[in-house]
């Protein structure tokens, strides 16, 4: 199934130019419920990689869910995305049209709430909560100071008093 995703992703057809993203790619995606597109961009190979409501879809058929990506940095070559997780993900985008501004948009749009609290003298931690598509209440997540152990058991109950307190302050 996921070879027949990446053959869908890589049409070459149609004409140039054009701004509907083609049935069998749209297909390919097998889209959520209430899951719509909202904007996409070619690659150097004719390859696609879509925006919608709820994720970006790279040209091999990986789904990257708004709220678990950290940033996009874009350059004039294309765009590297990295996940809450810390995975990274590049794509060559020649002409990326109006996705730039589409993942800006999505990515902050999931965000509820972030701040960075000094844990201790080696470093913090920033707070993120994120709206998750289908559920009520934000998901928080901890993204540690780089050189900082997020296993540590020390930090973690740092964090988790931190977060305490950054929930009661903002009644999230």
């Amino acid at each position: 199934m996921a070879g027949s995703k990446l053959s869908l992703f890589n049409l070459s057809g149609g004409r140039l130019g054009t701004r509907r993203l083609p049935a069998p790619v749209r297909t390919a995606l097998a889209l959520e419920p209430g899951e719509r597109v909202i904007s996409h961009a070619r690659g150097p190979e004719g390859e696609y990689v879509v925006a919608t409501t709820h994720a970006l879809y790279l040209p091999d058929a990986t789904r990257l869910p708004w709220h678990l990506t950290d940033k996009a940095v874009w350059d004039e070559e294309g765009v590297t995305v990295t996940m809450t997780d810390g995975a990274s993900h590049r794509v060559l985008l020649p002409d990326p049209g109006l996705l730039p501004e589409t993942v800006r948009e999505r990515v902050t749009a999931s965000i509820v709430a972030s701040r960075r609290v000094q844990l201790d003298a080696r470093g913090g931690v920033r707070l993120v909560a994120r709206r998750v598509p289908g559920y009520d209440s934000p998901r928080w997540e901890f993204i540690f100071d780089p050189g900082l152990d997020s296993s540590d058991p020390g930090l973690r109950a740092l964090a988790e008093q931190a977060l305490e307190e950054v929930r009661r302050s903002l009644g999230v």
